[in-house]
């Protein structure tokens, strides 16, 4: 009976073992939070390779970008934590915590280089597509439809006067706001598609040729964390832009696209 017992109780023992490791697997907010507990001990790379994971399963957000940087910066590795904020400033653009980590990061790097002015123009349509959050945008434009759809609705079913003028009103207001809100969306997506063209370097020191090819004349020398605009591809070759309009060939491999 005893033997049985031991056996029985092995067994059980067995049992939750396999349930508490593979019957609840882990959430990407379990690795979130036990991320951010590793971070407050100190344990920076710890934290970082949980977030990692999240992101390694597809998962992306500002706060996980943004505590990617923190984990980088905190290792010393400038390069990285310029490309995860940047990536969180890109899901999340005006955010002030964001920017202000950018730039104390970007107070690290070597190459201080002035960029063009950008015509006003472009700096309001920037601007502009700021004033709301893009998933604010995306529900107010849909919101738009609706009110739009069933002011039409109602005044082809009610047919009477008393409604109409005010059902006027409201798919008026539907109108406007599939306009208004219609353009600020654009702009979003315009912005966005605009940042996705830009790289950060990631190599420590980097000589860009004029042309796609070793042999060719050096154009200029850069160093890690230096953000670029990427244009043209040749091969593991890529046309670069800096901010002050300089362009040069670098490897692909020698930059990451925010």
């Amino acid at each position: 009976m005893r033997t049985d017992s031991r056996v029985r109780l092995i067994r059980m023992l067995c049992g939750l073992f396999i349930l508490t490791s593979f019957g609840f697997p882990q959430t990407p907010g379990d690795a979130f939070q036990r991320g951010n507990e590793y971070y407050r001990g100190g344990r920076f790379s710890d934290a970082l390779n949980e977030y990692e994971k999240i992101l390694n399963e597809g998962y992306e957000s500002p706060e996980l970008y943004f505590n990617v940087g923190n984990c980088y910066y905190r290792l010393g590795k400038t390069a990285p934590a310029i490309l995860a904020y940047e990536r969180a400033n890109r899901l999340r653009p005006g955010d002030s915590d964001i920017a202000y980590n950018l730039k104390l990061v970007n107070l690290k790097t070597v190459d201080r280089i002035e960029p063009v002015p950008e015509l006003f123009v472009f700096q309001w349509l920037r601007v502009i597509s700021r004033l709301l959050p893009k998933d604010l945008t995306v529900n107010l434009f849909a919101a738009s439809w609706l009110c739009l759809f069933l002011a039409l609705a109602l005044m082809y079913i009610v047919r009477r006067a008393a409604f109409t003028e005010t059902l006027r009103w409201f798919a008026l207001s539907g109108l406007t706001g599939i306009i208004l809100i219609g353009g600020v969306w654009t702009l979003q997506a315009w912005v966005e598609n605009a940042e996705r063209d830009h790289s950060i370097v990631t190599a420590q020191v980097v000589t860009a040729k004029s042309s796609p090819d070793d042999q060719s004349v050096d154009a200029f020398v850069i160093h890690e964390g230096l953000k670029v605009r990427m244009g043209d591809s040749v091969g593991d070759w890529v046309r670069i832009t800096l901010p002050d309009g300089k362009v040069g060939w670098i490897r692909s491999l020698q930059c990451e696209r925010i």
